[in-house]
């Protein structure tokens, strides 16, 4: 399993961390996802083969938010 931490901007209240979340979760590979509001970031452990970090900007960018990984 490998982590990647993707630092996220706009993300305001406990209902936006699980907005990211939940996408987050959605994603085929994924295993685990931590979402601090106030670190402003997610960390996500994920199977490399299955999933790649540019998925996880996409996903957090489509929810409403900006991400850098």
């Amino acid at each position: 399993m490998e982590t990647t931490v993707v630092k996220i901007t706009g993300m305001t209240c406990m209902g936006c961390v699980a907005s990211v979340k939940k996408v987050l979760t959605a994603i085929d590979g994924v295993q685990s996802v931590d979402v601090s509001l106030e670190k402003a970031q997610a960390t996500i452990g994920y199977d490399a083969a299955r999933a790649r970090p540019a998925q996880f900007k996409t996903a957090i960018e489509d929810a409403g938010y900006e991400a850098a990984a």
